[in-house]
């Protein structure tokens, strides 16, 4: 079967295109087109496509150059060939230096065949190589934008140690421009050159594909000096034929930040779970310290002489339950009670307050945002936020200064969430700043550390700002500290804002009496506790069963025929929960009222830290007032 050929023949003379078609035929599948003129020429060329062109040297009115010309400026790439009876040996020379692919005479066109068979192979040939050479360069092109928009650096270094290669990240990276030609010793810090010289020189001994970073911590150094955490891949290369040393350099900061933000996340965790056990044992024994306490006080007349050592008992151990309460705070355990809240609105209601607490060498500023949205929180812990935050300031600036409070809507996006590891999204900020004395970089690592303080033996407990860290963190939000040294200090704190919500009114005032006649089931497993609340209680007129534990309780509540009005239990006990007990004893007792006190709560009352709706609850320690009114409270709604 014959190959198939397209051919453009240029001929003037019938006999003569007949003579070259006829040759052809017998070789190839003939298809031809046949021009005669310039203008045929390139019309034919830009409407068709053709195997090759066969063109006649002398015409009327054109010629063999004249169309290889109008050829040429096709920028077509097939073979050019001209056949004719007319010309010489020189001209043929002459016509082949132009560019065309041979010449054929018309009393010689058994050469034509071969001729043409050649001239397709070498085109195809040519057509191959321009390929591979295109997809080269569109390689090379790909490569190189790749090289050049990688995030991360690349280097290429030889094996003096000089970099050859270094794409536009690197530059921006090591604030070099140019890097070419520098040393590569040049970008690690200058106490570590010595060592880096030597493991290069051991790699370039043995070069392997290798990966290091966060093992032991590599640092890059800047041009201005600066030095940061990097994470190095290496891999030996070969780059213009030689042999080099290909290292991907990335800057790993915000990874060891962040990593180093959950350490200290991590350890403040456990910190906080240790400090909240100890303040659930201890919220017992100072109950029993208040509670007697307070009694000794009742019974004293005021000229006795043991009165005053008995309120120095009772002070100390009021100082006592405030240092549990904010390590309960720390350890995200304490009892909220959220409610829609206008931050802007707490702040202004304390601003008369915090003046007085500021002295006059501090000027305040309160800058509450008009549009402000609500945010789920309690009241009573943002008040205790703000206080804390504005007494750390008033020590920050001895001398005097300026504080400034504000609240704002803002919107947190991805990627400020992704860096501080919290959800983006809607939040009401309420920032506290001052121009006071600043935090260096250790300081601020441990600013929210319980007991950790600054200030002179037995100015501060250490729990201000831990407490606020418990604070914000068990209401869902997030605090973020700038500060440095002789700058001031900014705490920025972050609440999820709510919507659709309005701040509600206050809670009623206590009922103003304390008496009663009702009696009153209590369940608590500490014996001292439980026997001083009892006291407490039968001195104001009620009737007390008391239980060591659920199981006690049951069996009283089956064996007492009159009626029982209140329970009041412990939350945290052996074997049954206060929660457990109530549920118990519902069913026997369908018409009494249940009040829970504890110092630390499991989930059976409180979820998250939230106590449960409807649920009444006494925070311990407890008092014989705070006791005695909520009692009443209870009984009384």
């Amino acid at each position: 079967m014959k190959p198939p050929l397209r051919v453009l023949l240029v001929e003037d003379s019938d006999e003569d295109a007949e003579l070259v078609t006829r040759e052809l035929k017998r070789a190839f599948d003939l298809t031809f087109v046949r021009v005669q003129t310039a203008d045929d020429l390139a019309a034919a060329l830009a409407k068709e496509s053709f195997d090759i062109v066969i063109s006649d040297y002398s015409m009327p009115r054109f010629s063999g150059p004249e169309a290889y010309a109008t050829f040429r400026a096709s920028g077509i790439d097939i073979p050019f060939i001209i056949a004719s009876g007319t010309i010489g040996e020189e001209v043929a020379v002459t016509t082949m230096k132009l560019g065309v692919a041979d010449y054929i005479l018309k009393d010689k066109l058994t050469r034509l065949v071969p001729a043409i068979e050649r001239e397709l192979r070498e085109a195809e040939s040519r057509r191959a190589r321009r390929k591979a050479e295109d997809e080269l360069h569109a390689s090379e092109a790909r490569f190189r934008d790749l090289f050049e928009t990688a995030p991360d650096a690349i280097l290429g270094v030889d094996a003096d140690g000089k970099i050859v290669l270094a794409n536009a990240t690197a530059k921006s990276m090591f604030g070099f421009d140019p890097l070419v030609g520098q040393s590569i010793e040049s970008l690690v810090p200058v106490d570590a050159r010595a060592d880096h010289a030597k493991h290069r020189a051991r790699y370039g001994a043995k070069p392997s594909r290798r990966r290091t970073g966060l093992g032991r911590i590599l640092e890059g150094v800047r041009k201005n000096g600066t030095r940061f955490p990097v994470e190095v891949s290496l891999g030996p290369s070969v780059v213009d034929g030689q042999e080099i040393v290909l290292a991907v350099v990335r800057d790993v900061t915000d990874r060891v930040e962040l990593e180093q933000r959950l350490l200290q996340s991590q350890k403040l965790e456990a910190i906080g779970s240790l400090a909240a056990g100890v303040a659930h044992d201890f919220n017992n024994l100072l109950s029993v310290v208040l509670s007697y306490s307070s009694l000794v006080l009742g019974a004293l007349v005021a000229s006795d002489p043991m009165r005053a050592d008995i309120q120095e008992i009772h002070a100390a151990a009021v100082r006592a339950s405030d240092l549990t309460r904010q390590l309960l705070a720390f350890g995200r355990k304490q009892i909220l009670k959220p409610q829609p809240t206008n931050l802007g609105a707490v702040v202004t209601a304390m601003d008369k307050m915090l003046r007085r607490l500021l002295g006059e060498d501090v000027e305040l500023a309160v800058l509450p945002a008009a549009d402000l949205g609500t945010t789920i929180v309690d009241p009573g812990q943002i008040e205790q936020i703000v206080m804390n935050l504005v007494v750390n300031a008033r020590d920050a600036m001895p001398t005097g200064g300026k504080l400034t409070i504000e609240t704002s809507n803002v919107e947190l996006d991805e990627s400020y969430a992704t860096r501080h590891a919290v959800p983006a999204g809607p939040y009401v900020m309420l920032a506290v700043s001052d121009t006071g004395e600043g935090m260096d970089s250790a300081t601020r690592e441990r600013a929210f550390e319980p007991f950790f303080t600054t200030k002179e033996r037995g100015k501060g407990t250490g729990l201000g700002l831990s407490t606020v860290f418990g604070i914000v963190k068990q209401s869902g939000g997030h605090i973020w500290l700038y500060s440095e040294p002789g700058k001031g200090t900014t705490f920025k704190l972050y609440f999820p804002r709510a919507v659709g919500t309005e701040a509600e009114a206050s809670s009623p005032p206590p009922p103003p009496t304390r008496r009663g006649n009702e009696t009153i089931l209590l369940v608590e497993d500490d014996d001292a506790l439980r026997a001083v609340a009892a006291t407490i209680l039968r001195r104001q007129g009620y009737h007390v069963l008391d239980a060591r534990s659920g199981g006690d309780a049951l069996m009283i509540c089956e064996q007492h025929g009159a009626t029982i009005h209140l329970l009041l239990t412990d939350v945290v006990m052996p074997r049954m929960s206060g929660r457990q007990v109530a549920e118990r004893l519902q069913p026997l007792r369908p018409g009494m009222k249940v009040l829970y006190m504890s110092g630390y709560t499991d989930n059976s009352i409180v979820h998250h830290g939230v106590l449960d709706s409807g649920v009444a609850f006494l925070q311990k320690p407890i008092t014989p007032d705070t006791l005695v009114r909520k009692v009443r409270e209870v009984l009384d709604s």
